[in-house]
């Protein structure tokens, strides 16, 4: 398993934070975004409870963790069940007594593109995966982080629902998880709780492996500014930023790690395109 993108150093910016992080395992080697996140959470000073429904998979990010010298455990169920999610919650604090930051990263996708096409119980399974389950462990966390004094939510939601892309429910469904994350920001700042999203675009994780040709991967890197492509740790180290105290001051953002992708128009992208070789 290749490690080659986990800091050497860390500088304890989440030490005496508990952290919940969903989807925290990753399928195959590498990292996907949850193990990338819930391991330099860990690597800060987090304790992390590492939520997922593979145990296989999640027990491989709990072992990079204690390879680092972190804490964490895991707690394996469903995150459209409530009652998954309070048992979540409460062993979270039965063990460390509260939860200061809420990763929802838990996320699945489909490839249907045309409203006659639709599979409606997918289309609905979508929804529950990458929204329903925002709602709630969002529930259980907040009284938690009130009674505390605060806490912060970060959603790691796509591009996709910023953008069209193609896809009757990945992307409206990212797109109402970042109006989510608003109404979050706006029902509960006075808690001392904040909530930004994270839009991934162009990033390329385990979980893509064999299902991107080369021809699309190039194409992707040649459609951005800086001509490149994004990986896990690019989202956990925005994750870092926006869970520690070094922000603050924000609340209610979408932020794009996308490597400009969505600052190109149409016929910028084209162009781009047309001069890399």
């Amino acid at each position: 398993m290749s490690t080659s993108r986990i800091p050497n150093t860390f500088r304890g910016r989440l030490t005496g934070k508990t952290a919940i992080v969903t989807g925290a395992g990753t399928r195959g080697e590498g990292f996907g975004t949850g193990r990338a996140i819930a391991a330099l959470f860990a690597g800060e000073g987090a304790n992390v409870c590492l939520v997922d429904r593979d145990h296989d998979a999640v027990m491989g990010t709990l072992r990079i963790i204690e390879d680092l010298g972190g804490r964490a455990f895991v707690v394996e169920g469903d995150v459209t069940s409530e009652a998954d999610c309070k048992r979540f919650a409460g062993e979270t604090r039965d063990r460390f007594g509260g939860v200061d930051i809420l990763v929802n990263n838990v996320g699945i996708a489909s490839a249907a593109d045309k409203l006659d096409d639709l599979d409606l119980a997918q289309w609905q399974r979508i929804f529950d995966v990458n929204l329903k389950s925002a709602v709630l462990m969002g529930a259980q966390a907040v009284p938690m982080m009130r009674a505390q004094g605060g806490g912060a939510i970060v959603n790691v939601v796509s591009i996709a629902g910023m953008l069209a892309y193609g896809g009757m429910a990945y992307g409206p469904s990212k797109a109402a998880m970042i109006h989510l994350t608003r109404e979050i920001a706006l029902a509960h700042g006075r808690d001392g709780i904040r909530a930004n999203a994270i839009a991934p675009g162009h990033i390329y994780t385990p979980m893509l492996d064999g299902l991107i040709p080369d021809e699309l991967r190039a194409a992707r890197r040649k459609a951005g500014p800086i001509g490149i492509e994004g990986d896990a740790w690019d989202i956990a180290h925005a994750a870092l930023f926006l869970a520690s105290d070094e922000a603050r001051f924000i609340t209610g953002t979408c932020l794009p790690v996308d490597g400009g992708v969505t600052t190109v128009g149409s016929l910028a992208a084209a162009s781009l395109l047309a001069d890399e070789s």
